[in-house]
Formats: C-alpha cells, structure tokens, sequence
C-alpha cells in the first residue's frame, strides 16, 4: 500500500513537472494568436505603430516567453523584430541558417505564395542564445509579412 502511495505521489509529480515545463515556451497556437494580434494592430493603427510595438520588448502582447514577432518587407528588409533589434533595417533575403537554408526567403515566399504558412530552420533562442530547431509560422500583412516561431 504504501509503495504503491509513493508511486502515485511520484508520478504525479511527473506529470506536474512535466506541465510546468511546457508552460516556459510558446505553443504553435500562440504563436499564430500573436500574429494574428499583429495583424490586428496593423489593420487598426498602420505599419509605423505596429513595427514600433513589435520591437519594444515592454509590449506584452508581442512577446511572451520565448514568442516574439519579426516583419519584413518583400525585398528582405526587417522592418520590425522582437527579439533582435540590431536587425532591423539590415535586408536578409540571403541570411542562411546552420544548414543553409535561405530562411528569410523562404518564408517570405510562404508568405507571398500561399498567404500563411510554416517553416522550419534553425535559429538563436532569445532566452539561452543557443542555435536551436524552430518553426515559424508566416503570414502576409500587406505589403509585409509577419512571422512568429516555436523552439522546438
């Protein structure tokens, strides 16, 4: 009885930690809902006071956890990026990942091709600033595109 109690308790605490854990980073799902509140505040205030709020780390509604927005242009210009700002106004068309793929490009075709999208690369994690595996969810915001990604 009392081994089988201690079980109980034991994996219990498990699955607690396990969920506490999960808790620290965004979810594929959030980071569509913060585009989508990019989306949202381009539409209602215009692209100088979105990119503004998207690269002001104080704005909550942009940056929460490990999830934060980047914009560009379709040429490849950062317009706007949570996490890194000596990024913006560089043009990153030809920007590489670890494998070497053209991530900018890529989702930027994403965005221009299908609307909205998925894309997966790697990337410097804001929290540990180790290169790690990501997938960014894209959209097209009018003549820019919106993107916000999961470390996965």
């Amino acid at each position: 009885m009392r081994f089988g109690l201690s079980l109980l308790l034991c994996v219990s605490l498990s699955a607690l930690g396990s969920l506490a854990g999960a808790a620290e980073f965004g979810t594929r799902e959030e980071a569509v809902a913060m585009v989508k509140r990019v989306q949202a505040k381009f539409k209602a205030e215009g692209a100088e006071a979105t990119f503004k709020a998207v690269s002001d780390k104080s704005v909550a509604d942009f940056h929460d956890r490990d999830l934060y927005p980047f914009i560009y242009d379709f040429s490849g210009l950062n317009v706007a990026h949570g996490a890194r700002p000596a990024l913006i106004g560089k043009n990153l068309i030809a920007l590489k990942d670890q494998d070497g793929k053209f991530l900018v490009r890529d989702m930027r075709d994403i965005a221009q091709t299908k609307g909205s999208g998925w894309y997966d690369y790697k990337w410097p994690n804001p929290i540990n600033n180790k290169i790690e595996d990501k997938a960014s969810y894209v959209e097209k915001m009018g003549d820019y595109w919106v993107g916000v990604g999961v470390y996965r």
